[in-house]
């Protein structure tokens, strides 16, 4: 009797050591298989097509090779996950296909059917080129008339309305879902305080183009940033002709930050004041070369004022206007030269080379000048009334 229990025992004993070997062999076979360890058998490729599973080993390159060993065929809207000029290089990939179908999409009055394998409404949506705000919404929902329709999903666009949200004085073009002013405000997370204030009121229905205003009553502070223009150097070249100008170094402007105390009062700013600045970017100063040298011979024929003025086309009566602008323009000095301008001669034209002739030549200037004042101010009298009331003219 206890003999055969012994022989029972090793029996079992001898059957365990068996099962495991093959069980071994089993998940060795199974693990070199799956990852390709044994020479020769390739990846393995799980394929996921149209809800159905397809299983292989594929030698080929890219996953478009291991569709092409499956016999998968693709149409030209078709998307591959992982793409299908991926190299495979790993010992086992799982692929999706996403068939293209048809799909109407509904933006408001406009339906066009699409050919899409993308999954979500967004995604289909900006495949076919469509405009979408953040504030936009698209449902997709199933078709109950493929017949008619010839796509089994619809896509419909619902626009959010476009206002101008004038928000605590800073302006910009906005959207909304909200029924109401009130909607919107807390689909933008607003919370307005004590002393906020809102146009029109929050029960107002929102209506494309309209404006809401938000704003704070009373004395509160703001900080802008403004530009800080530049300085502009000039260095006068008495070899460089009257009217000649180079920027040698190109001013660059700078900024700075602003704080302001201003009052509002029934959403106006009624006081601004400014009560402190920070310079975050220096001005870099502008250098100019301007040139001094007149183009013109200098007048040495000599003579006076009124011998000038007898052989110029000035009538007598208006002798007096004359002398007195003359000699506040350039003090009856035939050459003078303005250098920043470039104004010249007895009349100070702008430019010189508006006097025919040699615009230094004392009677060529003062027969421009009465041309000028006749036709701009319709005669002397009148230029001289312009030049008191401004000093130029």
């Amino acid at each position: 009797m206890k003999l055969a229990i012994r022989r029972s025992t090793t029996m079992s004993g001898v059957f365990i050591a068996i099962a495991i070997s093959v069980v071994a062999v089993l998940l060795f076979l199974q693990f070199t298989q799956k990852t390709g360890a044994l020479e020769g058998e390739g990846r393995l490729i799980t394929i996921y097509d149209r809800g159905e599973e397809k299983v292989l080993l594929s030698t080929g390159e890219t996953i478009g090779d291991a569709l092409t060993d499956a016999g998968v065929a693709l149409e030209e809207k078709d998307v591959v996950e992982p793409a299908i000029n991926e190299k495979m290089i790993a010992s086992e990939y799982k692929v999706n296909i996403y068939r293209a179908r048809p799909v109407t999409v509904i933006d408001g009055p406009v339906r066009q059917k699409v050919m899409t394998a993308y999954q979500t409404a967004d995604q289909i949506v900006r495949d076919v080129d469509i405009d979408l705000h953040d504030e936009d919404i698209a449902t997709m929902t199933r078709s109950s008339d493929f017949v008619n329709s010839g796509a089994g999903l619809h896509i419909t666009i619902d626009r959010a309305v476009p206002f101008t949200f004038d928000l605590y004085g800073s302006t910009s073009e906005a959207r909304t879902q909200g029924e109401t002013v009130g909607d919107m405000l807390k689909e933008k997370g607003i919370s307005l305080g004590q002393n906020d204030r809102v146009s029109p009121s929050p029960s107002t229905k929102i209506e494309e183009g309209m404006t809401v205003k938000v704003w704070r009553e009373g004395k509160q502070t703001i900080t802008v940033e403004e530009k800080v223009a530049f300085e502009v150097e000039q260095i006068r070249d008495a070899d460089r002709p009257v009217g000649y100008k180079e920027v040698q170094a190109a001013g660059v402007e700078g900024s700075r930050k602003v704080t302001y105390e201003i009052e509002i009062r029934d959403g106006d700013e009624i006081s601004r004041t400014e009560i402190a600045s920070l310079v975050t970017k220096q001005a870099t100063k502008q250098v100019e070369v301007i040139g001094t040298k007149p183009n013109y011979l200098p007048y040495t024929g000599g003579g006076t004022k009124s011998e000038w003025l007898a052989a110029s086309n000035i009538p007598e009566e208006s002798w007096g206007y004359a002398d007195f602008m003359v000699t506040r323009e350039s003090g009856w000095n035939p050459n003078a030269m303005n250098a920043s301008s470039g104004a010249c001669g007895l009349a100070q034209a702008l430019p010189c080379s508006k006097v025919p002739g040699n615009p230094l030549d004392p009677v060529n200037s003062l027969n421009w000048m009465h041309g000028y004042v006749t036709g701009r101010y319709g005669g002397w009298e009148g230029a001289y009334t312009f030049w008191q009331r401004n000093h130029w003219y």
